[in-house]
């Protein structure tokens, strides 16, 4: 038999795996000691934390980060082929969005090994969940520019976009830069258009809230160096 490939969840934050993913997930970590992983430090501190009692010198840890050369990376699934079973764990959230995951996920089509997804927290669809904006029709951008004239277009285009197709726009900052792309939202946007800002979702500290560019004016909620998804709708 063919070897699997799980798509593995974890966690936003430091919160407790099981209290925001089903038993299903930590069943598979137990059975699996392949994975695929952007970072080893990380990815066996998630897998102790699910399934404390699992040996972690029997783990086999791929990296698929920045530095993994794709030559390397095409190898990864071979062990697939004598029956074994394959993590790819993201560093945070789900596999392939806004993840370099999705290239393993093609890899695996490719080579008819059986792609299995689990349910565990996206940010992403998270943040769309509570914007009460379009989530019939609704699109990821990923990152805007960093430089302030191509970052000021992209945004009048995206806003442009949402009251073309009735869509809502769906994009990421770094957390360092968050307050900078706040105060360029602010700039840049008419004030009739709705803005949904969802910050440290499932933790403690989880901020979500969706008004006028208007009304945002008169707002500064404390987006530093948090993970935060941004949302517009025209």
């Amino acid at each position: 038999m063919i070897g699997k490939l799980y798509l593995i969840p974890t966690t936003l934050g430091e919160t407790e795996p099981l209290e925001v993913m089903p038993l299903s997930v930590k069943k598979v970590v137990e059975e699996i000691d392949y994975y695929i992983v952007e970072n080893e430090k990380s990815a066996r501190r998630f897998i102790k934390k699910i399934s404390p009692k699992k040996s972690q010198p029997s783990l086999q840890l791929m990296l698929l980060d920045k530095y993994a050369e794709e030559i390397e990376t095409a190898k990864y699934l071979d062990v697939c082929k004598e029956g074994i079973n394959v993590g790819l764990l993201s560093e945070a959230g789900v596999p392939a969005i806004a993840d370099p995951g999705a290239s393993i996920v093609k890899l695996a089509h490719e080579n008819n090994i059986r792609v299995i997804p689990l349910v565990g927290p996206s940010s992403i669809i998270m943040a769309m969940m509570s914007s009460g904006m379009n989530g019939q029709n609704f699109a990821f951008n990923g990152y805007l520019p960093i430089d302030k004239s191509d970052r000021k277009k992209a945004i009048k285009d995206l806003e442009k976009l949402s009251k073309d197709k009735n869509q809502s726009q769906i994009f990421i900052e770094t957390p360092y830069r968050n307050e900078k792309m706040f105060a360029d939202l602010k700039a840049a946007l008419t004030p009739t258009t709705n803005l949904c800002i969802a910050a440290d979702i499932t933790l403690p500290t989880e901020y979500i809230k969706t008004m006028t560019v208007k009304d945002w004016k008169h707002q500064q909620p404390d987006l530093h160096k948090k993970p935060a998804i941004f949302i517009i709708h025209k």
